[in-house]
């Protein structure tokens, strides 16, 4: 177990921001986990519970525990003819659990390739790209808090879009320790979702192919964090109502669109903020990436509290000129 004082957040932040936190407590296996959950600490404190920090703006110093887990390792603990699960530990690197999914010829996740993170974390988020979310492949995830252990099913993780049952708030949350992924052997490939077909136009269709179109089109239109301090997609693709949609339709007939709930809509919050003119848009140090209006960077020397002013000003510009309330997709820490 490694615990720390006045510790720098700054490399545990994809925005760069050199922030700290009163302590810091890392564990390698589940009997530490319960340790620090029933710590004196992290009792009489508030704390929060990290992975890789790509989902996270610091608005200041963090005065608190952050706890990190440091459980890896992928084991098959079920094998069939068709499928296998896998007992994945919390503290791998997201993209090295589909990287090693593809190379053994399993598939359900390479869609969801080049996805920063960690897996704990990838299911609190509920990760998707290119039509798939990890919802789609989790059995199982197993999970802690102070009181007790629990391996919570697919129905009780209660995964929406970009949202699960351990993201809520909840005075004694539980901790993810591993999770369960169920990958097909036969892969059944989903292409149909931006141009993932034309970028494989004249290749075989293989996870390997998929796996590599996904990563060069991410590649290109994303900027890298440890060249320039982002958190990927800043916000969620607004959900509307029908009606509300076919209103914008006859003001802006190219509006993009995509099915949601019965009798919603859901849009893209990229279109909406390119379309107010925000893309390339910068202030001081803080600024919307040039090639995708999405993401919002730290050009150098940002704090948490001016990007989160800038996301701000981003949200009310999208509803003076649309009607669309734009929720963030990052999680604000600020205590």
């Amino acid at each position: 177990m490694r615990i720390e004082q006045d510790y720098s957040l700054e490399s545990h932040n994809t925005f760069h921001l050199p922030v700290k936190t009163s302590w810091f407590m890392e564990y390698e296996n589940e009997e530490e986990l319960t340790r620090i959950l029933r710590d004196g600490t992290v009792r009489d404190h508030e704390s929060i519970h990290i992975g890789e920090g790509s989902n996270l703006l610091f608005i200041n110093d963090f005065n608190g525990v952050v706890i990190h887990s440091n459980i890896k390792g992928i084991t098959v603990v079920e094998n069939s003819p068709e499928s296998v699960l896998l007992r994945v530990g919390a503290a791998e690197r997201w993209d090295s659990v589909v990287a090693y999914a593809v190379s053994e010829g399993w598939g359900g996740i390479e869609n969801l390739s080049h996805i920063p993170g960690e897996a704990g974390a990838a299911v609190v988020q509920n990760i998707g790209a290119y039509g798939v979310e990890i919802k789609d492949v989790v059995e199982a995830v197993e999970a802690y808090n102070m009181f007790m252990k629990h391996i919570f099913t697919k129905e009780e993780c209660r995964f929406d879009y970009r949202n699960s049952y351990f993201r809520n708030y909840d005075p004694n949350p539980f901790i993810i320790a591993h999770i369960y992924l169920r990958l097909q052997k036969t892969p059944r490939f989903k292409l149909d979702y931006g141009n993932l077909t034309e970028a494989l136009k004249g290749s075989e269709i293989t996870l390997q192919t998929v796996r590599k179109a996904v990563t060069e089109a991410r590649r290109n239109k994303l900027p890298d964090p440890e060249e320039l301090g982002n958190a990927g997609s800043f916000f969620m693709n607004p959900t509307i109502p029908q009606a509300q949609f076919y209103d914008l339709k006859n003001k802006y007939a190219n509006i993009p669109s995509y099915p949601a709930s019965k009798g919603c809509v859901k849009v893209p919050a990229a279109w909406l903020i390119e379309q107010c003119g925000l893309k390339g848009k910068r202030e001081g140090h803080v600024g919307v990436y040039e090639k995708h209006a999405l993401i919002i960077v730290n050009h150098g020397g940002a704090t948490g509290d001016e990007i989160a002013c800038f996301a701000e000003d981003i949200c009310r510009e999208v509803y003076y000129k649309f009607g669309i309330i734009l929720m963030p997709e990052v999680r604000y820490v600020e205590q």
